[in-house]
């Protein structure tokens, strides 16, 4: 016997018996013997110069088997389930069958892997069609966006705030007759109408003038951000010191050349409009065929319990990716955490939620990966790398050394498959589209 993979009943578990030869057992053996030499004290040699023999004589080479062990199992656990065909999941659980001088060790893990996997249908879904037709209203609603966001903001002489309205105050608000952090502030701009505050506040001041003083009263959410303030009556008041409104530019051909250089009239301003709105909706349908196919394929498949390791395992990487792109932004995630009221528990707790589900899709896409048995190229490689280089701002030597070639084929893989999957399901939609124009 060299491996032998047992595996329990209706489990992911199972116990993986393997051997360390006596060849690789001498040569662990010499690396331990050769660590711990140096650090010897024995009458009538120098340190480090101690004779093997003369060490086994006063020690014994079984003093030598952990340092052994522990230097020659990492590459004997990872071949032994290479050769088993198995994908643990978690740290194993080793133990030592025998370990006699003169014969092969027989160690044993007990290991937790991956569930297995019986692909169903996965080519040629059908999924839904998402129209990607731009309607005028699309393209004057686009057009009005536009012009809303160049609006000069003018002061309103003596009239009241309405909805739309920007209001320049001074506030202080007060919870059973307290002030309470956050609740103060002067000179802030507020629009009318945008919900930034709490529910009702921004009714209040709409038919008051620039000089009035204005008692808002309101009920903090159930749910706000702070656990001291939900539900809570306050009282703010309210200093208005102007009240602005937007002043639109006209839709004309000198809007049109104002926010953009590259045309010169409305109508072509109009024209490019309708070809941003229609490739973002295309965009957005074959992100949506893509999904669809892929949520199918993982429906029609087969699949066996989730480890909880696996759970546990995308949880957390779903945490460091959200934690990295926090510090990407310069947030520190404690501040984070205070300002939403909010713990780190609440965040795992949050993305548990979906992380079956994400696991399933991990191992399903793996699973068609490992059926095509696709050829990855040099070129795809490099390719791979100059984009990635690119999308970093990263020397392409730098991602060679950070990427494996084995990396980086799987990733380009589960690329190809995923694009097989969404084209073979719009080609469905094409052969139905094709057979209504025919009848």
């Amino acid at each position: 016997m060299s491996v032998k993979w047992e595996k329990e009943e209706g489990k992911n578990n199972g116990k993986l018996t393997f051997e360390i030869q006596p060849d690789k057992i001498k040569e662990g053996l010499d690396t331990a013997f050769n660590k711990v030499k140096k650090s010897l004290n024995v009458p009538g040699f120098r340190k480090g110069k101690v004779p093997r023999q003369i060490f086994n004589k006063m020690y014994g080479e079984e003093a030598l088997y952990q340092d052994a062990l522990n230097a020659l199992l990492p590459s004997a656990y990872a071949d032994a389930i290479a050769e088993a065909k198995i994908k643990p999941v978690d740290q194993p659980e080793i133990n030592v069958e025998s370990m006699e001088k003169g014969s092969a060790w027989v160690l044993s893990a007990k290991v937790t892997v991956e569930p297995e996997v019986e692909l169903g249908e996965y080519k040629g879904l059908e999924v839904t069609k998402h129209s990607t037709d731009v309607t005028d209203k699309e393209v004057e609603d686009e057009l009005e966006r536009r012009r809303q966001q160049e609006a000069e903001l003018v002061l309103k002489e003596d009239k009241p705030a309405e909805k739309g309205d920007t209001v320049v105050i001074d506030f202080e608000g007060k919870v059973d007759g307290k002030s309470f952090d956050g609740g103060k502030s002067e000179n802030y701009s507020l629009e009318l109408g945008s919900n930034t505050f709490i529910p009702g506040f921004e009714d209040q001041l709409i038919g008051h003038k620039a000089g009035d003083d204005v008692e808002v009263k309101v009920t903090f959410p159930d749910d706000y951000q702070a656990e001291d303030l939900q539900g809570k009556d306050a009282v703010f008041d309210v200093k208005i010191h102007e009240v602005k409104e937007k002043e639109l530019p006209e839709l004309d051909d000198e809007f049109a050349k104002d926010i953009d250089d590259d045309v010169d009239t409305l109508t072509e301003l109009k024209a490019k409009i309708k070809d941003q709105i229609k490739e973002q909706k295309e965009a957005a349908a074959k992100s949506a065929v893509q999904e669809e196919a892929i949520s199918k394929a993982v429906e029609n498949a087969t699949i066996g319990d989730i480890p909880e390791a696996m759970i546990e395992d995308d949880v957390q990487r779903q945490m460091d990716q959200y934690f990295a792109g926090m510090q990407q932004q310069g947030i520190d995630p404690n501040m984070y955490f205070k300002l939403t009221g909010t713990s780190e528990e609440d965040l795992r707790k949050q993305f548990r939620e979906g992380s079956e589900e994400r696991v399933k899709t991990n191992l399903v896409l793996e699973a068609i990966v490992e059926k095509e048995n696709l050829e990855i190229s040099e070129d795809e490689i490099n390719e791979e790398i100059k984009d990635l280089a690119s999308q970093y701002g990263m020397d392409e030597k730098a991602v060679r050394s950070a990427l494996s070639d084995d990396m980086l084929k799987h990733d380009i893989a589960i690329r190809k498959v995923v694009d097989e999957m969404t084209d073979s399901a719009k080609a469905v939609l094409e052969e139905k589209k094709d057979e209504k124009e025919d009848k």
